[in-house]
Parts: C-alpha cells; structure tokens; sequence
C-alpha cells in the first residue's frame, strides 16, 4: 500500500474527501484499481493506477477526455470512454515500430492508409507485452479522421472551436476492430509525419473495482 501513502495518509486534513462515483469525474492524481480478472491483459490485471494528465480529442462533432494512467511498473496507459448503446471502459497501450513490425505484415499494414480504407490484419505473432491485447484479425473501420489532440481538460479549461484558433494538434484517425469489437487499433498521424500505434482494449466499466480521490 506504499503507493498510497504519500496521497491518503491525510490524518490531520479535517475536509472532505472528493467522492468518486463515476470514471468521468476522475482529475489528476486520482487512482484506480482494476480487477484481478483473467479476463484482463497481465499488465493490467490487479493495478492500482494513478491519474498523470487528462487530455482532450477534440473532432467534429464529438470532444473526447483521455486519462493517461501510470502504475508501479512506470508503464503508461491510456484510459476514455467508449460510448455507444452502452458505455465501456477504453484502454490504449502505445507500441513502438518493432512491436508493430513483430505483430503484422508491413505491406498489409500500409494498406490501411490506401482509399477507401477497407484493409484487413492478420496478427502474425505476440510478445509479452501485447498478450491479451492484439486480435488474430482486424477490419478497418475509420479512414483519415481529422481531429484535434489538447493538452488540457475540457471540462475545466474552454477549448477553442473545431478548427478554430489555438485548435490544437492537428492529426488524422486510422482505426481497426477485431470481429467482436472487443479489441481494435488506432492509429494518428500527426501533420509532421509521426505516427502513433494503439493497441486498443474495450472492457466493462465493473472493471474499475475502486478508485480514491487525491483530494
């Protein structure tokens, strides 16, 4: 419980704490604890998780917060909400160029960026990392998405209008599911030509078992 110590151990702070309910109320500092279910990637599978940033995707017609979670094992983790008919917990993990030259074909991989945006991936082998995160096959879903990265949360700070001044990073959306929709990737390309990889994981909320406020 050391992890704890230095944000709860508060004994002669005589306010209130801040009573978390729901995932969307969580702000920087706050942690989570996740199940212990197999169910669950080993690396996410009984962690306490502690907000460091929550950042805002802004697109046309939707704005969206992500948390970014680190847990003992300096591991960074991204967390939002998919919602749809029912609300579900959205975990992303960053892989690097290797790990994505190590999961699929880089021919077929390439095709995801072709119009009109209708690739398949087949999953050519895992790692430890991304056991329990990748699919054995993807249908692309989204081609070319623009939307806005903000670092900051948009429910304390006023962010500008889509495309609008100050508008924030600019990038474009490029995302695949497995059949079931369960797992997906994203993937942002950036106006400077960096690309980032996603592996993306779609849990129930009763996922989250607890979670403290750092306030």
């Amino acid at each position: 419980m050391s992890f704890f110590k230095n944000v709860f151990n508060k004994k002669n702070n005589k306010s209130e704490q801040r009573k978390l309910t729901q995932v969307n109320q969580l702000l920087v500092g706050d942690i989570i604890v996740l199940t212990d279910s197999f169910a669950l990637p080993e690396i996410l599978r009984g962690q306490q998780l502690q907000v460091t940033a929550v950042n805002t995707y802004e697109y046309e017609q939707s704005t969206q917060s992500e948390w970014t979670l680190q847990g003992n094992n300096e591991l960074l983790l991204f967390l939002s909400l998919d919602i749809d008919d029912t609300t579900e917990l959205k975990f992303a993990l960053k892989i690097e160029p290797e790990a994505v030259e190590a999961l699929f074909d880089l021919d077929s991989f390439s095709e995801i960026f072709d119009e009109p945006g209708q690739a398949f991936l087949d999953r050519k082998t895992d790692n430890n990392l991304t056991m329990g995160w990748s699919s054995e096959q993807y249908q692309q879903n989204t081609f070319a998405k623009v939307g806005y990265f903000h670092r900051k949360d948009h429910r304390i700070d006023n962010i500008s209008a889509y495309e609008g001044k100050d508008s924030g990073e600019q990038f474009e959306l490029y995302a695949l599911y497995n059949e079931d929709q369960s797992k997906g990737i994203d993937i942002e390309v950036w106006q400077d030509g960096d690309t980032d990889v996603f592996l993306t994981l779609f849990r129930p909320l009763t996922d989250i078992v607890d979670m403290y406020s750092a306030s």
